[in-house]
């Protein structure tokens, strides 16, 4: 089909417009899938469902769509199932078809009003417009119009010089609306509470067991289940989970080795040892060669913990032994070109399923080989970082496939920085706002939502209207956000991002949107609202926004969608938000998921949103430091106590350095150091 697609959109023939005029005419809807029965019904269009299928999609091919901000649809009736709207074509002008999906799952009639990603606009291209309902045999949509509409108030782009243009962040607000910033690490010491309580009561409750089967390790371990409802227990738990759960109260100050029970220590059983794969994988028996980022994930949530307990002997010994380990599989990948499923770390062989391709593993290898090698020092894990480095690199397509492309950006940031590497970092981190080629359209939501500014959240652009995830959301935020102690030139995008990601995140929580609009409201054993649902689509059951996820969507388990896997990574956004004097002016940590990063001073990021200038107090401590901003290489206070005040202008970003007061700056090689810390490491 896509072939034939391809052809009849590149032929001569001239496009037409479309207009809603086009669903009084079932004739030209000439592109039916799944044998549809296609009407008129008094001024609408009519897809049924025939006998024996359980979708019908009606297309108009060859058709140009105008104006290209929203997209308004007045279903007169629906008799059962749930209609879609979607569109195919070469949405991007790179020759690829895409198929991107408007609405899906709306379950009623009436009108509803979507807002359209202005980077899958095919502009003046022609594509393929569908209308269809998923059901049974026999259910019927009528489409009664269908109309495209301006955007409304488009953000005014604003870029300072000698900062990078990031696409993506362009087409967000400066200040979203509505504003609002919840307490973060406050919202991140709840989680740990509540799931860390053997004691809890309630339904499903408590979430935490003990697993005893000691499988890699001489001790206890623990388990919590990936979905609220989830039936699991035993050996039936995930690292993604656990790992993530520790790692995020250690984030937030909580001390995870103190009490009854060491929960640093007794995640090291995630290390399968005992099968021979020799890394630390998502379940204590388990092999490789699946799929990647499940594989490597893990063994990086590991590398995180390890860094903030360095003088751990054990936790040192797994994360270089499984350095080790990957630095083989590194240079089997980057021969070939990363582009496989997964590698089977027993052969070594990497393994292609037949369906989907993970090439961002690139990334997350350079990730955890380079924090292996400022670990270590060792010769082969700086070999094996930049082995994935150069294959990530020399890329001509955006790999971006779950979760570990921001962090191999990362990782290209600080060997600029500190290896005096060339890696193409404005291409790279472009690479983790836009959508991807991996798996559809894997990316940076772009767009407001029923009148909520939703951009920032990280996820599929395609699927729903969108489609934001709390996992990749928090892990983005922390991977990108230190790079701007490395390389200022990203310093007004990451800060303008960040403000818009830290108020929308808030969304993926069940006391921030109305009941109608999530899918498991009626829970009740989280009065603190610290789990949060899986996802946020833009569309689905006749709302925008929808709070929910794929387990009871797609009906494969859990009762609800209510993810403690995603809610478990909050400590990585949480960690990085600090508060100014002006509720938008965030001061965020730029060491806190710096990961194995050399001595340095405090390091803030701070971004003035507002049309004016405004004074700002950061909080600095009680010991007098010297407030240092190596955007505008300037001082902006001096033997500061307490707070530093100064101005921000309208949309400035300033990367400031907490430097004791009095040290003076020298030159170390490159870089500029103070006290023997780098301040600034550009030449």
């Amino acid at each position: 089909m896509t072939a034939l697609m391809l052809m009849l959109l590149t032929t001569a023939v001239a496009a037409a417009p479309f207009t809603s005029t086009l669903l009084t005419q079932p004739e030209r809807w000439t592109d039916r899938m799944n044998d549809p029965l296609v009407g008129a019904a008094d001024g609408a269009l009519r897809v049924t469902i025939a006998a024996d299928r359980k979708w019908a999609i009606a297309a108009v091919p060859n058709v140009t769509l105008s104006p290209q901000g929203r997209l308004r649809v007045k279903v007169r009736a629906i008799s059962g199932g749930n209609w879609l709207v979607r569109y195919y074509g070469d949405v991007d002008g790179t020759g690829k078809m895409v198929s991107v999906s408007v609405h899906e799952r709306m379950t009623s009639p009436g009108t509803a009003e979507i807002s359209l990603d202005p980077r899958l606009l095919p502009g003046a291209r022609p594509v393929q417009f569908q209308l269809g309902i998923e059901g049974k045999p026999g259910d019927f949509v009528e489409f009664e119009s269908v109309e495209l509409l301006p955007a409304p108030n488009p953000p005014t782009s604003v870029v300072p010089a000698g900062q990078v243009d990031v696409k993506a962040v362009a087409l967000m607000p400066s200040l979203p609306r509505p504003l609002k910033i919840i307490d973060w690490p406050a919202r991140a010491r709840a989680f740990d509470k509540l799931a860390f309580d053997l004691d809890a009561k309630g339904q499903w409750l408590p979430l935490i067991w003990l697993d005893d089967a000691r499988r890699n390790a001489d001790h206890v371990m623990f388990g919590l289940p990936s979905y609220i409802s989830a039936e699991q227990k035993g050996e039936d738990h995930e690292g993604i989970v656990s790992l993530a759960a520790v790692l995020s109260g250690t984030l937030v100050g909580l001390d995870k080795r103190a009490g009854a029970h060491d929960w640093v220590r007794m995640v090291d059983g995630y290390y399968n040892r005992a099968n021979g794969e020799g890394v630390v994988l998502n379940r204590t028996a388990t092999g490789t060669g699946g799929s990647a980022w499940y594989e490597i994930w893990p063994g990086m949530l590991f590398t995180m913990l390890a860094a903030r307990h360095q003088a751990d002997e054990r936790l040192a010994a797994i994360q270089s032994a499984q350095a080790d380990r990957w630095a083989e599989a590194a240079k089997v990948l980057g021969d070939k070109g990363f582009e496989f499923t997964a590698i089977d770390l027993k052969s070594m062989t990497p393994r292609f399923n037949g369906q989907w391709r993970e090439p961002d593993a690139s990334a997350g290898l350079a990730w955890l080989e380079y924090c292996a090698w400022r670990r270590t020092g060792e010769a082969r894990h700086f070999e094996a970082a930049h082995t994935c480095l150069d294959a990530l690199n020399a890329r001509t397509t955006n790999p971006y496939y779950e979760v570990m492309l921001p962090w191999g950006v990362q990782a290209a940031a600080r060997a600029n920085a500190e290896t005096g590497a060339t890696y193409d970092l404005p291409r790279l981190v472009a690479w983790c706002f836009d959508p991807g080629n991996a798996r559809g359209a894997w990316g940076v939501e772009a767009t407001s939502w029923a009148g909520l500014d939703c951009h920032g959240l990280v996820g599929s652009i395609t699927g729903y209207g969108g489609y934001a995830f709390a996992m990749n959301t928090f892990a983005e935020a922390a991977a990108l956000t230190p790079i701007v102690r490395y390389d200022p030139r990203f310093a007004h995008a990451v800060g303008k991002w960040m403000l818009n990601l830290t108020n929308a995140a808030r969304l993926f929580y069940p006391d921030q949107l109305p009941a109608a609009n999530q899918q498991c409201p009626e829970w009740k054993g989280d009065p603190a609202a610290c789990i949060a649902y899986e996802g946020l689509r833009q569309t689905a059951h006749g709302q925008s926004p929808w709070a929910g996820g794929d387990p009871t969507e797609m009906g494969w388990g859990p009762k609800t969608d209510l993810g403690v896997y995603g809610s478990a990574h909050i400590g990585l956004l949480a960690a990085l938000v600090g508060r100014t004097n002006h509720e938008a002016i965030l001061a965020l940590d730029c060491l806190a998921t710096d990961f194995w990063h050399t001595p340095a001073w405090p390091t803030k990021l701070v971004y003035n949103p507002y049309a004016d200038t405004r004074q700002v107090a950061l909080p600095v401590g009680e010991a007098a430091v010297d407030v240092y901003d190596i955007v505008a290489d300037a001082y902006l206070a001096r033997g500061a106590k307490g707070s530093a005040h100064f101005g921000l202008t309208s949309e400035q970003a300033a990367v400031v350095v907490l430097i004791p007061a009095g040290t003076k700056l020298e030159p170390q090689g490159k870089a500029l150091a103070a006290g023997g810390r780098v301040v600034d490491w550009r030449p």
